[in-house]
């Protein structure tokens, strides 16, 4: 194999394009409008990037463990080791230099931002090893992720974080595991023996329960969250408030895409391929920004 043909297979390997999660490490800053702050914006962005490469060292890793049910996925196959462009023993060096990385840029941070990046990394590999054949835990091992990166970009870095917040990440990260779930289920392509493990726990009836029950909470906190003392406090408005009709539109449309359209095993590369919900996005930014620069 070539250079540059190697190279692109270790950056597929590292899946670049999922750091867009890494997101919740900056929604902190963000939403607490501590970027003004001496040095708060550079800790943020240090943060995001050491969870760029711990999350892309644990892609490396899950890949190299999972090769061979990779190789009987039909899509998974294609993946640079499950298709013999990398090798497990490579992908297993690449992850440690990742994760040396990630560790190196926290140190700046502070422990605090260490312990975050050391428990992402203990889910995970919990995850890999035995919670992902636990029906429930292993969406809650999904979500969990998500909650570490949202703690790493605020108590990581000493920012306080919203309690109606963290609450909100938390419903939106199990209404997206549930979602990954119910699309795994209902794929056609597969037989459900061949499928992982866990899938033959759920049914897809317990799956849409789960599904209304985690949108209804997301949508709930996150009002909250806009109408808070907390919110008041930072952003000297409740306007935020106006936002909640462009959040439940895109999560009715992301529900409508899981359950008629087979979207959400993949969130990443779902959402690009429906315009609809890359303008709701925008809206929602440009929204927010208006609605706090009043």
């Amino acid at each position: 194999m070539s250079t540059r043909g190697r190279t692109r297979a270790l950056l597929g390997l590292m899946r670049p394009a999922h750091w867009i999660k890494n997101v919740f490490v900056l929604a902190g800053v963000v939403f607490a409008e501590d970027w003004t702050r001496p040095g708060m914006l550079l800790l943020a962005v240090s943060a995001f990037a050491a969870f760029c490469l711990a999350a892309s060292a644990v892609y490396c890793v899950n890949d190299a463990m999972d090769v061979e049910a990779d190789r009987a996925h039909p899509r998974k196959r294609t993946r640079p080791i499950a298709s013999g462009e990398v090798s497990s023993y490579a992908a297993y060096a690449l992850a440690a230099a990742l994760g040396a990385g990630a560790l190196t840029i926290s140190l700046y941070a502070g422990p605090r931002l260490s312990a975050c990046l050391a428990a992402y990394a203990a889910v995970n590999v919990l995850y890999s090893r035995i919670l992902k054949s636990m029906v429930l835990i292993d969406v809650f091992c999904i979500a969990s992720g998500f909650i570490i990166r949202l703690l790493a970009g605020t108590w990581g870095i000493g920012v306080e974080p919203s309690q109606w917040f963290i609450l909100c990440t938390m419903n939106l990260s199990l209404f997206l595991g549930f979602s990954k779930r119910y699309a795994e289920l209902m794929d056609g392509e597969r037989p459900l023996a061949e499928k992982r493990a866990v899938l033959k726990s759920y049914s897809p009836e317990f799956l849409r329960m789960l599904l209304a029950i985690t949108l209804s909470a997301t949508l709930i906190t996150y009002g909250l969250y806009t109408t808070s003392p907390r919110t008041l406090e930072v952003h000297g408005s409740t306007r935020l408030i106006y936002t909640l009709p462009i959040a439940m539109f895109g999560l009715f449309r992301y529900l409508y895409l899981v359950m008629e359209k087979g979207f959400g095993e993949n969130t990443v590369a779902d959402v690009p391929r429906d315009p609809a919900l890359l303008a709701i996005c925008a809206l929602y930014v440009a929204a927010g920004v208006i609605l706090l620069g009043l």
